[in-house]
């Protein structure tokens, strides 16, 4: 039977059995329709955590309908998780930076942590989620029940302190969770402990989706947000996977099976899962290559829950309170948290400010201002460096890759010929450079604008590049546009620049442009 599946049933709010279904439903439809053989999907961590907000923010605003409306929110996720993959988004879910990544995992690690501190104690968990929690620590080390808390400290130690070599033959936290019963029912008797209580033996009745007017919203954005956690946890899962079978995730295919599995499990009032990388690392060790394996373990687990659910009666709430808070002491990025200071400030306090908001304030809102910020940066860094391939070149210029002749064309322009070189992707952060170089502008008879080494030219970007041109062209300036694209002809086209650029002066080569411009400039001074 799936310890952490229980354990996290348990701590999400919905009950023992609703891990169990989720471990069922989403493990057996994943393996069956994903797109990576070796992949164990079940209810993990930062799952569950998302799952025990959902919960308890439903229930409190609809008591009677709320448990009902948390299991729609799971099959709502389920739904995003298969447009995502219909609509080929895969790639682009886990396209942010780590420092984010890390900060919201590290965050969901801690969230979990502090939810299993009052069922660690031997006590009912406090209201208010994790501010109510930490507020009431003090309440609750006052108050805590010894016998629970012994069982609690013996479970962590327990996964702890095993051997190594015997969690290649048995899991921890099976082991805990017998010993921690044994002791219980033995050492504790008559001692009044909480426990998991009567598990409903059969098939689980079907929870239909149930909406409220007032939550529609709260319910789509609950679905968005788990389901947008269930492709991350269970993308960056398969690439592990990938790195110990040396083979190659469909993402998109993964997505639709984890979103087929999540409706089922909801449909089964069942937690939401993912894939986990615990389980997988330890499926792939054991000699699995298909999802053969994935599949025998889900209907294995519905036959142990069909057959000895009444088995799990007497489980004390604190073994599984030990066994969660083993579990998000382990989805923290110990590794990260270590040195992020020593590989960037700026990376390593965007991940201590998601990490604070993630906690304290929204999953969202965390991911959403940690992308942002770090996209701001990451462009700010990449436009300074880029703006030195922006150049209005009146002379000779040896960092403009010049070749001798061109050279000799510039000096015998004698500033009346201007090269405006810019080179590499022009995104709008390099705006304020073209900007800046045409503002520079001098009086010329001739401009060369040369897109050669530009792949890609933005839409702000060609409005600076379309502002320079129109004012050289006012100036009277004849304009000679290199080296352009297809494409960037296109936008220029698009733009209207063509009107003011004759079909001659769209040209292939630089130095034919160049040799062109001075012989214009010759002309003219002959002219006069």
């Amino acid at each position: 039977m799936s310890t952490l599946a229980l354990a996290f049933g348990v701590a999400s709010g919905v009950g023992p059995i609703g891990g169990l279904y989720g471990a069922i439903c989403v493990g057996f439809f994943a393996a069956l329709f994903g797109g990576t053989p070796t992949l164990i999907s079940e209810p993990t961590g930062p799952m569950t955590v998302v799952m025990t907000a959902i919960v308890a923010g439903l229930t409190a605003s609809n008591p009677d309908k709320g448990l009902a409306m948390a299991f729609t929110v799971v099959m709502l996720a389920g739904l995003f998780q298969i447009v995502f993959g219909v609509f080929k988004l895969g790639k682009y879910i886990t396209l942010m930076p780590y420092s984010v990544i890390s900060g919201f995992m590290s965050g969901i690690g801690v969230i979990l942590v502090i939810l299993q501190i009052a069922p660690f104690l031997g006590q009912a968990a406090p209201k208010g989620g994790v501010l109510g929690t930490v507020t009431a620590i003090p309440q609750l080390i006052a108050n805590l029940n010894p016998p629970e808390a012994i069982l609690g400290l013996l479970t962590v130690g327990i996964i702890f302190l095993m051997p190594k070599k015997l969690k290649r033959f048995v899991p921890p936290q099976l082991v805990a969770l017998i010993v921690g019963t044994v002791i219980s029912l033995t050492v504790f008797q008559g001692v009044e402990i909480r426990r998991i209580g009567e598990i409903p033996v059969g098939l689980p009745p079907l929870q239909f989706p149930t909406f409220t007017p007032g939550q529609v919203t709260v319910m789509l954005v609950d679905g968005v947000m788990l389901g947008m956690l269930g492709c991350i946890d269970t993308l960056l899962t398969a690439v592990i996977a990938d790195s110990l079978t040396r083979t190659e995730h469909k993402s998109d295919k993964e997505l639709i099976g984890q979103g087929i599995g999540n409706i089922v499990s909801g449909l089964c009032g069942g937690l939401p899962g993912a894939g986990a990388t615990m389980g997988t690392v330890v499926n792939i060790q054991t000699g699995a290559t298909t999802a053969v394996s994935g599949l025998t373990r889900a209907l294995v687990l519905l036959v142990v829950v069909l057959g000895a659910a009444k088995l799990t009666q007497p489980i004390p709430m604190a073994v599984l309170a030990g066994i969660a808070l083993k579990v998000g002491i382990d989805i923290l990025d110990w590794s990260f948290l270590k040195r992020s200071h020593k590989v960037s400030l700026k990376g390593s306090a965007i991940m201590y400010g998601v990490l604070l908001l993630t906690v304290f304030v929204d999953l969202i809102v965390a991911v959403g201002i940690g992308v942002f910020i770090a996209n701001i940066l990451t462009i700010e860094r990449l436009s300074s460096l880029q703006s030195q391939e922006v150049k209005l070149i009146a002379d000779t210029d040896d960092d403009a890759r010049l070749s001798e002749e061109e050279k000799f064309l510039l000096d015998k322009g004698k500033g009346r010929v201007l090269l405006f070189y810019l080179s590499g992707p022009m995104i709008f952060g390099l705006s304020k450079a073209i900007a800046r170089e045409h503002n520079a502008m001098k009086d010329a008879d001739a401009l060369v604008m040369d897109l050669t080494d530009v792949p890609l030219l933005g839409v702000t970007a060609s409005l600076a590049i379309e502002n320079a041109i129109r004012d050289a062209y006012d100036k009277g300036l004849q304009i000679y546009i290199v080296g352009a694209s297809e494409k960037i002809q296109r936008r220029l086209q698009k733009l209207g620049l063509f009107d003011l650029i004759t079909s001659e002066h769209i040209l292939s080569d630089r130095t034919v442009a160049l040799r062109q411009a001075v012989d214009l400039v010759y002309n003219k001074e002959a002219v006069a």
